[in-house]
């Protein structure tokens, strides 16, 4: 390998098949067993990125750290990505060996662009983001990187402290690193810990945290490189709180969160949130607010419009009437949550284009919704649902013709979020499912599902799988007396024709719903209808009487 990093002598070490993958439940980790330090020899490489912007003593002393560490030197190289320093940045006499410095690529700046550019330039199978102004004890590189040996689906992170106090020189920081007497340079009296340290002890080292990302920062955060391109590196657009929008599409993916308290480390300098808390927060906040939507304590300004939606809403198109499909997205966007978005399923680039007979074309109705929907910003049209709607956080999958009612999506992310299962299965009266999927659930099935391992087995190993009654999350039904045979349907729902498929359940027909002004109202009674009910025995709205009249032509 190139960039100071050599091959290692010792047998390569194989990729990792699906099924010699550990099923971590959630994120207990307790299954796992690495060694301990220095109980084994390392044989995967490398890279340690680290993004600076000025401060050359502090890089020295960085550097200084990294060049006492236990982990093999040959399996190590140090790239330090310049963000346009003034003057530009230099390599001081104590580094490691296999260290160089890159200038972070044209066209963008930041700590997420820095990054980015060094993980690019990077020769290893592991990726160890470390700040420039971070001095690390010996074992962290050991500490963090012996997790990867085990498996290839975590995320390691180190602890931190921070300190005030002046620089120490390199030359200190490399006899104390070596040594293993890193307190005698910082004692701990001296230090502020980090706020994430009391969360991670308070949640058994988040083997029991809910939303372990929370506590995944950036200043030391080990994890393999095609982990990192799988979810599109960091996003440089996120200028404040870019490793946390970062670890949050980490955990959409599917990956593990293991802290490692073997991996201490001093940050230099105090965090900005106590420097500056009330600009810290607020700078922070907009670029989460879009971009995680978990963060649902920034999502409370109605009205609002997000960038990352908090539920996808799929429908199978199939060969449904053009008014159900309309009636059913019509019912997604107006319930009682609306941080939403949908995706239609049809083979909508199959479509012709060109000149075509447009009022007798075969695919009349599949140009005419295209039409419809094409231009609403909430609506997307796919030939195919993704295999995740990462990084949405929720996936609700159903028939257009069981349409969610105003409060059953949050009933469902309700139960979903108390008891915690990677799908909760509605089961509808004639058979079929409506089911509310949890993103990082389906990720983690990803990576683990392969030959002899079955992608819903795995969601029910690492997760579980909950049933509920269709009666728990949308209103009850109530009887409605048959209308004189003289009068014109008073509900288009009740009689409209169509047959919606779902992802993942059994197709059929199936009962209608209310229309999405009275969807809160009791529903009537389920009425089987094809897709070829006349229009004359559909609701009077302007749609049925065009046609009407067309036809009368």
């Amino acid at each position: 390998m190139t960039g100071g990093v050599s091959t290692p002598t010792s047998p390569s070490s194989p990729p990792y098949e699906p099924r010699d993958r550990p099923l971590i439940k959630h994120n207990d980790y307790s299954p796992l067993s690495p060694p301990a330090i220095g109980a084994r020899t390392p044989s995967r490489t490398v890279s340690v990125v680290i993004p600076a912007h000025s401060g050359q003593n502090r890089l020295d002393t960085t550097l200084a750290a990294l060049t006492a560490q236990t982990y093999p030197a040959h399996l190590m190289e140090v790239i330090v990505v310049d963000d346009g320093s003034t003057p530009p940045l230099r390599l001081p006499e104590i580094r490691p060996e296999g260290t160089r410095i890159v200038a972070a690529e044209n066209g963008g700046w930041g700590i997420a662009h820095a990054v980015n550019t060094g993980v690019r330039a990077a020769d290893g199978e592991l990726i160890q983001r470390l700040d420039a102004d971070m001095v690390i004890c010996r074992e962290h590189i050991e500490a963090l990187a012996r997790w990867h040996h085990e498996t290839d689906y975590l995320v390691t992170i180190g602890m931190k402290s921070f300190t005030n106090a002046m620089p120490p020189s390199p030359e200190d920081v490399h006899d104390a690193v070596s040594m293993g007497t890193l307190s005698t340079l910082f004692p701990a009296d001296t230090l502020v810990p980090s706020s994430t340290t009391a969360t991670i002890a308070r949640l058994d080292g988040l083997r029991a945290s809910r939303n372990p990302y929370h506590v995944c920062t950036g200043p030391t955060v080990s994890l393999r490189k095609d982990v990192f391109e799988a979810v599109g590196g960091l996003d440089p657009r996120v200028l404040r709180g870019e490793d946390t929008e970062f670890a949050y599409r980490l955990a959409m993916h599917g990956v593990v969160f293991v802290p490692d308290e073997a991996a201490e480390a001093v940050h230099l300098g105090l965090p900005a949130q106590r420097l500056a808390p009330e600009r810290a927060v607020r700078a922070v906040e907009p670029y989460l607010a879009h971009r995680v939507p978990l963060r649902r304590d920034l999502r409370k300004a109605p009205g609002r419009r997000w960038l990352v939606p908090y539920v996808e809403i799929v429908f199978e198109v199939g060969d449904a009437a053009e008014d159900t499909v309309r009636e059913a997205v019509g019912a997604a966007l107006t319930g009682s949550l609306q941080d939403v978005v949908v995706t239609l399923v049809a083979p909508w680039s199959a479509l012709p284009e060109g000149r075509r007979p447009v009022l007798t074309d075969p695919s009349f109705d599949l140009h005419v919704m295209r039409e419809h929907f094409a231009h609403d910003e909430r609506v997307r049209l796919r030939d195919e649902a993704a295999p995740t709607p990462a990084p949405v956080p929720y996936r609700y999958v159903g028939p257009l013709d069981v349409p969610p009612a105003a409060g059953t999506l949050e009933k469902m992310i309700a139960t979903v979020q108390k008891e915690r299962p990677g799908v909760l299965v509605v089961d509808l009266p004639d058979g079929r499912t409506a089911r509310l999927e949890r993103t990082e659930a389906l990720g983690r099935a990803l990576l683990l599902a392969g030959p002899g391992r079955d992608r819903h087995e795995v969601i029910r190993a690492t997760h579980g799988v909950r049933h509920g009654a269709m009666q728990d999350y949308w209103p009850a039904r109530a009887s409605t007396p048959a209308a004189p045979a003289t009068a014109a349907p008073t509900s288009e729902a009740s009689t409209t024709g169509g047959r919606g498929g779902s992802v993942g359940s059994a197709p059929s027909a199936a009962p209608d719903t209310a229309a999405p002004a009275s969807r809160s109202a009791p529903q009537s009674a389920p009425r089987r209808t094809g897709s070829s009910t006349p229009a004359s025995s559909r609701s009077g709205g302007w749609l049925d009487r065009a046609r009407e009249a067309m036809r009368r032509l």
